[in-house]
């Protein structure tokens, strides 16, 4: 088995070892204190995780291996949708993935949210090589707030911050409890910090919503509104944080004298940090809700201090944010097909470009949006050329003409990821993958790369 000390879980035994220090990659907390205990099959010699220690209960059964699910470890190839797939190597179906993608007049590589910042660079490249399309989750999930953000900007700051300084937290339209599990007791409410030595004591929980929540029934105060009220109720505060009279009462199903309470609450706080969820960027009004949030922190800045963050879904959705930026000047939706990066959001954005018929060919990796998307985009999928990459089946492969075996980045190989707070983490390695798969996921991806420079008899520039 395993002993312990003070410095944790340090010592190995025959038969077992102990993996400390380990991202979850599952949610944008990105926790990066799991421990993990390793065993070797005797017989396979292969090893698997047995037992995961401080993961959440998501985050745990993402780490150990489900007994009975398919897992791809050979490309598949079926050249009709109504073909049984068959087997191939791997040369042969890197192969056929360059020749799908440079024969399309308009590709779409979308996904990413669930590898890691390596791949996403060489899948900038593979797009730009394609004259293509690069996009992800969140073009419908947090777009609405990178929109915001790029219209007004953000008083932000890590999780560090709130978890060391935060006397007050806000959850605004999320419902960390279920989403982020260990969000609260990791990061803000529930956690001990340089200055809130007591923790839950010293800090004030609030939560907005319209849905008793989860985590409403553990807030000091929870208020419900009413639901697509949220620019309407963030503009009301607004005013009345620069004395304009509001006369109208309620606002959104909140008493007037409940919001003002409110306010005065949010102004004595010495540190204060509000989240908010796809409450906001899915409900009336999307951006202009995040705006309008993001509006009232800026005006509470002026008394105290306050910060703003989205709670991000995926464990590296900011990642491709962030990658996208520093590489193309835009965060997603970034067209290559005139050589050059574009933007522009409803023309660029996958979603809408499968629903309107304009891709003719689609590279998806990490992502499921078989199961997400809308039908009418869905159906799309079905009948063009679809390259997946993914570990286990998905409604998503069962559309694909080509699967290629995903790896489990940040489990099965070192990676890099960004946490929801924009801090990049590395990932540490547990155990290799099943025999077959490719050491990572941006080990496929550089020889897709070289084959299409190839192909196009262009020279290899990336290191």
């Amino acid at each position: 088995m395993y002993i312990t000390d003070k410095s944790g879980f340090t010592k190995e035994t025959k038969g077992q070892r102990v993996v400390s220090d380990v991202t979850c990659p599952f949610c944008g907390s990105a926790c990066d204190d799991i421990v993990c205990v390793v065993e070797k099959d005797p017989k396979t010699g292969n090893e698997h995780i047995k037992e995961v220690y401080n993961a959440c209960k998501v985050g745990t059964a993402n780490f150990l291996p489900c007994k009975g699910a398919e897992r791809f470890t050979t490309p598949l190839w079926r050249e009709s949708k109504k073909d049984d797939f068959e087997p191939i190597t791997w040369d042969d179906a890197l192969e056929k993935t360059a020749d799908i993608l440079l024969a399309a007049k308009h590709p779409l590589i979308f996904g990413w949210s669930e590898t890691s910042v390596e791949a996403m660079r060489y899948g900038v490249r593979l797009t730009e090589l394609v004259g293509g399309t690069i996009d992800g989750q969140v073009t419908h999930c947090h777009g609405p707030t990178v929109q915001a953000i790029q219209e007004v900007g953000y008083p932000t700051g890590t999780l560090g911050e709130v978890k060391n300084r935060a006397d007050m937290i806000v959850y605004w339209g999320c419902n960390p409890l279920n989403a982020h599990a260990r969000h609260l007791s990791r990061y803000s409410t529930y956690v001990s910090g340089f200055f809130r030595r007591h923790g839950r004591q010293e800090r004030k929980l609030i939560v907005v919503d319209p849905r008793r929540t989860d985590t409403a029934k553990l807030a000091d105060e929870y208020i419900q509104i009413e639901l697509g009220s949220d620019y309407e109720i963030f503009q009301a505060m607004r005013a009345l944080l620069n004395d304009a009279e509001v006369t109208k009462d309620p606002i959104g199903g909140v008493p007037l004298d409940t919001l003002k309470g409110l306010l005065e609450t949010m102004k004595s706080a010495s540190y204060g940090a509000l989240f908010f969820g796809l409450g906001l960027t899915h409900s009336e009004s999307k951006k202009n809700n995040v705006e309008a949030g993001i509006g009232l922190v800026q005006a509470l800045n002026d008394h105290t201090k306050w910060q703003i963050m989205p709670l991000r879904g995926h464990y590296n959705v900011g990642g491709l944010n962030q990658v996208l930026s520093w590489l193309t000047g835009y965060a997603y939706a970034v067209n290559f097909t005139r050589g050059m990066p574009r933007y522009n959001i409803g023309e660029f954005t996958g979603v809408d470009m499968l629903a309107r018929k304009e891709v003719d060919a689609m590279f998806n990796i990490a992502a499921d949006p078989g199961a997400h998307i809308p039908q009418k985009a869905a159906m799309t999928m079905a009948e063009i050329p679809l390259i997946c990459c993914d570990i286990h089946p998905t409604p998503t492969t069962e559309l694909a003409n080509l699967i290629l075996p995903g790896t489990h980045d940040g489990i099965e190989a070192e990676a890099s990821c960004y946490r929801m707070d924009g801090v990049p983490i590395h990932m540490r390695k547990v155990h290799d993958p099943p025999a077959g798969c490719k050491p990572a996921n941006h080990v496929f991806l550089e020889e897709l790369v070289k084959i299409v420079e190839k192909k196009l008899e262009l020279p290899h520039v990336m290191q």
